[in-house]
């Protein structure tokens, strides 16, 4: 499948791209995280991912700050609203790893490599609930399946197993009335 960008470089040349698909990270934080290093050479934006992680520097919020605390690492950007993601900071560091890399494969100059445009949309939810097999794991088992254990593939649930059913008492709906 080929992937599509939401914005075309204007010198393909010169340009770097790279991208990622259903990362497992929060949606918010990652947004924060980008619009921090929008604007930032690529060496400059790996070196304040990693001050992130080890809590020298924050990512500032402005967009979605509801129920955050204030700190004081917030100043620099002119807010008191801040946070560490750490899980958003590594993976926004592969996806700059990535770009390094293919700025070394088109040989290009990594230390004037600014990133222009960075994109983070969020991801589809995940299923909720009990798995249900498909035909391309069922039919690729290693061992043959039988009827008892094709059914056995969905989460052992925690119930107790209902009663079987007892007769009504009174008259029944369907009894004939003389």
């Amino acid at each position: 499948m080929v992937k599509v960008y939401s914005r075309k470089p204007q010198n393909a040349e010169k340009a770097v791209r790279s991208s990622g698909a259903n990362i497992r990270v929060h949606f918010k934080n990652t947004y924060e995280t980008a619009n921090a290093i929008r604007g930032m050479k690529l060496k400059q934006a790996r070196g304040y991912l990693k001050d992130v992680m080890a809590h020298k520097q924050a990512v500032p919020f402005f967009r979605f700050t509801g129920g955050l605390s204030r700190h004081a690492q917030a100043k620099r950007w002119g807010t008191n609203v801040c946070r560490w993601p750490v899980k958003s900071c590594k993976a926004l560091l592969t996806l700059i790893d990535n770009a390094l890399a293919n700025a070394k494969a088109k040989s290009l100059d990594e230390s004037k490599l600014t990133i222009n445009h960075i994109q983070v949309n969020q991801a589809p939810k995940a299923a909720a609930g009990p798995t249900v097999p498909t035909a391309a794991s069922t039919l690729s088992c290693p061992t043959p399946a039988t009827s008892s254990s094709s059914l056995r593939l969905v989460r052992p649930t925690s119930r107790r197993p209902l009663p079987p059913l007892r007769p009504r008492r009174g008259p029944s709906a369907f009894s004939a009335v003389s």
